[in-house]
C-alpha cells in the first residue's frame, strides 16, 4: 500500500474499526496521461477536463455518493451513506465480508460487497487526498456479454434476487432498505 494508505490506516484505527475507506475514482480518455502528483493537481486537470469522475457520463449511481463536491475541499476523512448501485474502491480489513462469488464477470460484484459491507454497519469513509484514475482500454468480453446477451443479464437479475434473499435471511428487516431501494419503492 502506499504511503498514504498505510498512514490513514494507522490514523483512523482501521484494525480495530469495521470501516471501508474509500478511494475517489477518476478516468481520462486519454491513452496518455500524466499521473497527477498531487489532489491540487488532480483538480486542475479535472477543471481543464482532462480528466473525469469515474463513469459519470455513463453510470454516474456508481460513484456519486463519493460526493466528489465534498471531496474537492475535504481535509479529513467524511463518511458517505450507502446509495443504490453505489461500487466505490475500498480498501478494507483482510476479514472483511468477500466478494459474493455469484457475480463473476461484468456486473454487481462491487454493488454486492458494499451492500453487504452496509449490512455488517461498516462505516463508508471516502479518503481526502486519496485517488485513483481508470485508464481507456478495450471492453472486456464479460461486459460485450452483457451488452449483448438477453440471456446473460437475466441470469444476473436471477443472482441479484438470490442475493436479496441471502442478505435478508442474514440481516432480516435490515436488509428490507436494498430490495426497495433496487425496487424504487
Amino acid at each position: 500500500l502506499p504511503y498514504y494508505h498505510r498512514n490513514s490506516i494507522q490514523q483512523l484505527e482501521l484494525p480495530q474499526r469495521k470501516a471501508a475507506l474509500i478511494v475517489p475514482a477518476f478516468e481520462t480518455l486519454h491513452y496518455r496521461l500524466t499521473f497527477p502528483k498531487s489532489k491540487a493537481e488532480l483538480l486542475s486537470m479535472l477543471d481543464m477536463g482532462s480528466l473525469y469522475t469515474f463513469r459519470y457520463h455513463v453510470w454516474p449511481k456508481g460513484h456519486a455518493p463519493t460526493d466528489y463536491a465534498k471531496w474537492r475541499t475535504a481535509t479529513v476523512p467524511y463518511r458517505v451513506a450507502w446509495q443504490p448501485d453505489f461500487e466505490p474502491y475500498v480498501v478494507v480489513r483482510r476479514d472483511c465480508p468477500k466478494y459474493d462469488q455469484r457475480f463473476v464477470g461484468f456486473g454487481w460484484n462491487k454493488v454486492s460487497h458494499i451492500m453487504e459491507l452496509d449490512a455488517q454497519e461498516y462505516e463508508l469513509l471516502v479518503l481526502p487526498n486519496a485517488f485513483m484514475i481508470h485508464m481507456p482500454h478495450a471492453p472486456s468480453f464479460d461486459i460485450s456479454k452483457f451488452r449483448l446477451s438477453a440471456g446473460y443479464r437475466g441470469c444476473l437479475q436471477t443472482l441479484r434476487e438470490e442475493f436479496h434473499q441471502d442478505l435478508s435471511r442474514r440481516y432480516g428487516a435490515a436488509a428490507l432498505k436494498y430490495l426497495t431501494a433496487e425496487r424504487g419503492l
